[in-house]
């Protein structure tokens, strides 16, 4: 049975509440849903049950599972990557890309300092960054499966 400790590895596969795979550990998985992405290696994720290294609805859920026990978990954002938050939101004047290599384009990913914000809007004045999680807000449906424990 698995506890707080325990090194484990795990198969799972996320999906938003409406059923879309955003994430999955299986090849297969990806291949079927249209996620699969070329050269990221499709292993089981290992990690140390309670030291946070994953969202706190996930590790809640291995808990008291078995090795090659199965189980799909809806995780809330308070248990996720909690709720967007627009104090996250900051809007930076225009100039600030000027020695960038790249025009800023609304959807578009960069990296300011060491975390990464999504480009909301761009105008002429100002580029509007979100560096709330791309998941912050959303309900989230896991099935997890439990492979090993080390």
């Amino acid at each position: 049975m698995i506890t707080k400790g325990d090194t484990i590895k795990v198969d799972y596969t996320g999906r938003f509440e409406e059923g879309e795979v955003f994430d999955t550990s299986v090849e297969t998985v990806a291949k079927e849903e249209g996620i699969f992405e070329e050269g990221r290696p499709y292993m089981p994720l290992e990690f140390t049950v309670g030291e946070g290294q994953l969202i706190q609805g996930f590790e809640e859920a291995v808990l008291g599972l078995k090795i090659g026990e199965e189980v799909t978990v809806t995780i809330p954002p308070e248990k996720g990557y909690g709720f967007r938050d627009e104090s996250l939101i900051e809007r930076v004047p225009i100039e600030a890309f000027d020695q960038a290599d790249f025009e800023p384009e609304e959807g578009m990913v960069i990296v300011a300092g060491e975390e990464p914000a999504v480009i909301l809007e761009v105008t002429d004045e100002d580029v509007a960054l979100d560096f709330n999680h791309e998941l912050a807000g959303e309900t989230l449906q896991f099935t997890i499966k439990i492979i090993e424990k080390l």
